[in-house]
């Protein structure tokens, strides 16, 4: 059997071996480099001609290596599977997915949040919503991360992203004015009423705290005055509820959460993000790294009792 490094001595004739040393000792006797390379290189490709119609020996033993039992047989088209998946794996990492908002405003934690979710997963399929404390301000989306309307929004009249244990069980006459507050966080909403039959979204349950349109029971408190001004300075009136233009709910909110679940991220006004947000990153940054979230793959405890529950106490106007 040839060995590798006799390949081209046996594979080449023994009259073609004799014309191309008779042609190098000619080019050589001419001193001409030229000609020395162009016989070089003829020769060169009559060798690997021939090699390649030599049968390779290391493909019999690959072949006869084959199992015989069909289903212990790796099939070729599984490799493109494969690459196909590093390929895509590598493209999710290289390129993450982002909300869109078109041309609507937003603040920098706003979108940053935004883009988290949509690019983990976090929202898991759901429709999903964000509060903007600092700003006032409330964005809508639908499953996929596309913007289906956003509004300005009242809230707790105290700064602040905890709710008072309890608070929930107790009457509004007896909730003090530091502990109006309208607490941060991921929240499993669902639709519902409050006693008195009204639609809301409830957003934290336990604290009555819930979405719905704006209050207007109180005519000093000129709750459509605060929303229709262009700044956030005044949108601090609530008990803790987040209050919306009644055509913003009506439009809006009750069509993308009726007859389903889906998840509200209240924004902090004095923590940071990713304290009230564990498994948050910086879309941005994570960029190229392939680095997957640590979503939680649950709608949270009780997420199924919230509508069996509904209107069992009143929520913070």
């Amino acid at each position: 059997m040839p060995t590798r490094q006799g390949l081209f001595y046996v594979a080449v004739t023994k009259p073609t071996r004799l014309r191309l040393w008779g042609k190098l000792r000619g080019a050589g006797d001419r001193g001409s480099v030229r000609a020395l390379t162009a016989v070089m290189t003829r020769g060169l490709c009559l060798g690997l001609l021939a090699v390649g119609l030599i049968p390779h020996p290391v493909a019999a033993v690959e072949t006869a290596a084959q199992p015989s039992n069909p289903s212990l047989a790796v099939s070729v088209s599984e490799v493109p599977t494969a690459v196909s998946a590093y390929e895509a794996h590598h493209e999710v990492a290289s390129h993450p997915k982002r909300a869109c908002f078109g041309q609507e405003p937003k603040s920098r934690d706003t979108q940053q949040v935004a883009d988290w979710v949509v690019d983990s997963g976090d929202n898991l399929g759901l429709t999903f919503a964000i509060i903007d404390k600092v700003n006032a301000k409330v964005f809508v989306f639908d499953a996929d991360g596309r913007l289906l309307g956003a509004a300005p929004v009242l809230l707790g009249l105290a700064r602040g992203d905890e709710s008072i244990p309890g608070i929930g069980q107790r009457k509004l006459s007896e909730v003090r004015p530091e502990e109006r507050t309208t607490p941060a966080g991921r929240f499993v909403a669902a639709m519902g009423y409050d006693p008195k039959g009204k639609e809301m979204l409830w957003v934290d349950y336990e604290s009555s705290v819930g979405l719905h349109r704006v209050v207007t029971t109180k005519p000093a408190e000129r709750r459509l005055e605060r929303l229709a001004t262009p700044t956030a300075t005044d949108n601090r009136i609530s008990y803790g509820c987040i209050n919306v233009p009644a055509n913003f709910f009506d439009s809006i909110v009750l069509p993308a959460f009726t007859g389903t679940s889906g998840i509200v991220y209240v924004l902090p006004d004095t923590r940071s993000i990713r304290e009230v947000f564990k498994s948050y990153y910086d879309v941005e940054l994570r960029r190229g790294a392939g680095t997957a979230a640590n979503r939680d793959e649950t709608l949270g405890p009780g997420a199924q009792q919230q509508d069996l529950r509904i209107g069992r106490h009143e929520a913070r106007p």
